[in-house]
């Protein structure tokens, strides 16, 4: 939980306030029992002698009555004075007791003036306490917004981070000069000032740093880079002022920035530069250069897009280590699964190395999100364990979307979505090196899925040749050339198979040099858009007119030859396809073992 604890203010307490003043001044007033009369019926009573006494004043005549025999009380009453002259001498003549009383108007000047300046005060107060609680408050708005946890509250160790060892290690060091600062000082040694995190989204880099700081045992700031910048020039500068301050008070501590490229992106790189980001990240780099490492301060960051970031940044003396955290192997998916199954009841057939095995390149908050689908999916069907057929249903959810079984397909649909399917799966069973088929279904998935043909890897691959890029592209092709075998043209449901196997006869031609004719070159520069700048889609790159002309040429062939070579298998395995439809469209959905048993037979 944070240290620093806001008191709320409600509009509330104040009505609630003058509702009290208001029923206690009626409970006075009530008390009193104060009668009011006419003047006329004060005037007979003075006549009939049942005036004890009265006090004047030049608005009003109040006094008390006689008490009557047997009362225990004598009943007080009010009334608005009349100019009567004869007032006095009938009092005398009645032996009534009679005063003259100057009226204050100090109490009436006080509800009139100065109770509407307080509650119009207080109003104000409340509106612009409530106008600037979305920067810390109207009078703290340069003051930093990082959420503060003690040595006690972080509660997140290595032991709950999985997945990411080499990075863990690169971090020990940290924790051993937090711990035992001395060690390093003795002989000389410094510190990294700043530890850059960098990885793909949901790869624990977060979770990375809150562990840093739990094992170290030291106060740990954790702020987002967006918090830094608001509409008010000049309060980014002054936040980051501000944390430093914060943290060189606290040390030894981590100060931890989520998502640096908010106000780390490299300055004047567009037309229209932005001062106010800009002045935020100055003071960052001058911070950064003025604290003494020596301290105890550790300023730790995290972003998914290191390309963008200042050069200033990642020189030596400030971001000067930088920590990949990158999506986790087999082993590694295997033990974040594990951890996040500690608190799920496990069926004994649940085996999280097949999971394992089923999810390369997802990353932890992938694997957690398969988990917890799963944990739903054991509840939706009242069972008390997580099965595996659970966790296979999550991992297909977390890949294809969700289910939408109430999408009806007409029978044409239909048929066309089953051969589609079969076509893929058919060619994918034939090609050598293609991943295994695990599902075929008609069943719409996700927004524009109408059927899917689930291929889940066994291993990890980061090589991959130009026969097996060729085989991924035949696959892709396989859902439109059975429909034009089958129906004898073309329907718009391949137009995403179109777009990925276009992008792979791309990266064959510019990027991997892939293509005889234009030889061992790579033509496709990665180039990073402007700030406020998007990148013309119609950019060829650094190449004539005349080779961009060849590229078109050359990813032209590789489609059409596998375009044929895919039409040649798929005719000679046509009576499999027809077969293999017929039972997707009885069934809805089949395995891969069946549609294997069935092109077996042909």
């Amino acid at each position: 939980m944070p240290v620093d604890k806001k008191v709320s203010f409600s509009i509330w307490y104040v009505v609630l306030a003058i509702i009290a003043i208001v029923l206690v001044h009626d409970f006075i007033v009530a008390t009193q029992k104060l009668e009011e009369l006419p003047y006329s019926e004060f005037k007979a009573l003075v006549a009939a002698g049942k005036v004890a006494e009265v006090s004047v004043t030049q608005q009003r005549v109040t006094g008390k009555l006689k008490s009557e025999e047997g009362a225990k009380e004598q009943k007080l009453f009010t009334t608005v004075r009349v100019e009567d002259p004869d007032l006095v001498k009938e009092l005398s003549a009645r032996t009534v007791t009679f005063s003259g009383v100057i009226e204050s108007t100090f109490l009436r000047d006080l509800l009139s003036w100065v109770v509407p300046a307080l509650v119009f005060v207080g109003i104000w107060f409340f509106v612009i306490r409530k106008f600037g609680q979305g920067q810390g408050g109207f009078m703290t708005v340069g003051q930093s917004k990082a959420k503060i946890y003690a040595e006690k509250d972080t509660k997140v160790t290595f032991a709950d981070v999985a997945g990411v060892d080499e990075a863990k290690e690169e971090l020990r060091e940290v924790i051993e000069f937090l711990k035992t600062p001395e060690k390093f000082t003795r002989i000389g040694g410094k510190i990294p000032k700043g530890i850059l995190l960098v990885g793909p989204p949901g790869t624990g880099k977060t979770l990375l740093a809150r562990a840093v700081a739990g094992e170290a045992g030291v106060t740990f700031f954790s702020i987002s880079g967006s918090e830094f910048v608001e509409m008010f020039v000049g309060v980014g500068a002054a936040r980051v002022r501000d944390l430093f301050d914060q943290a060189k008070v606290k040390a030894p501590c981590i100060i931890f920035i989520d998502e640096l490229d908010a106000i780390g992106k490299a300055r004047g790189a567009g037309p229209m530069a932005h001062e106010e980001r800009e002045q935020t990240l100055n003071q960052l780099l001058v911070e950064m250069d003025g604290f003494d490492p020596r301290i105890g301060v550790i300023l730790m960051a995290a972003t998914n897009r290191p390309e963008i970031l200042d050069p200033a940044l990642l020189r030596a003396g400030r971001f000067d280590r930088q920590v990949l955290v990158d999506r986790a192997d087999k082993i590694g998916r295997l033990a974040i699964l594990r951890v996040h199954a500690k608190q799920v009841v496990l069926g004994p057939d649940a085996d999280l190395e097949v999971i394992a095995a089923m999810t390369p390149g997802f990353s932890g908050a992938d694997l957690a999100n398969i988990i917890n689908e799963a944990t739903l999916l054991t509840v939706r069907r009242n069972k008390e364990q997580v099965g595996h057929s659970e966790l296979q249903e999550a991992v297909e959810r977390v890949v294809g979307g969700l289910e939408k079984k109430n999408r009806v397909l007409n029978k044409m649909e239909k048929e066309r979505v089953a051969h589609h399917e079969v076509g893929h799966a058919l060619v994918a069973l034939s090609v050598p090196g293609a991943d295994p088929i695990q599902k075929i279904s008609i069943i719409p998935r996700g927004i524009a899925a109408l059927g899917y043909t689930l291929q889940l890897p066994t291993e990890d691959r980061f090589l991959m040749t130009k026969t097996e890029l060729e085989n991924k592209i035949a696959v892709l092709l396989g859902g439109r050339i059975a429909e034009e075998l089958i129906f004898a043209e073309a329907s718009t449901g391949a137009q995403n198979d179109l777009v990925k196997a276009t992008d792979i006869a791309k990266s064959m031609i510019k990027s991997y040099g892939m293509s005889d004719k234009l030889g061992t070159v790579t033509l496709d520069r990665e180039r990073q858009p402007l700030l406020m700048q998007i990148q013309a889609p119609q950019e060829k790159g650094d190449y004539s007119e005349e080779t961009a002309r060849e590229i078109d040429c050359e990813v032209r062939r590789i489609i059409d030859e596998q375009y044929e070579r895919v039409k040649r298998l798929l005719a000679e395995r046509k009576a499999a396809l027809l077969e293999g439809a017929k039972r997707l469209l009885d069934q809805e959905v089949i395995s891969g073992s069946d549609l294997k048993a069935i092109m077996d037979k042909y």
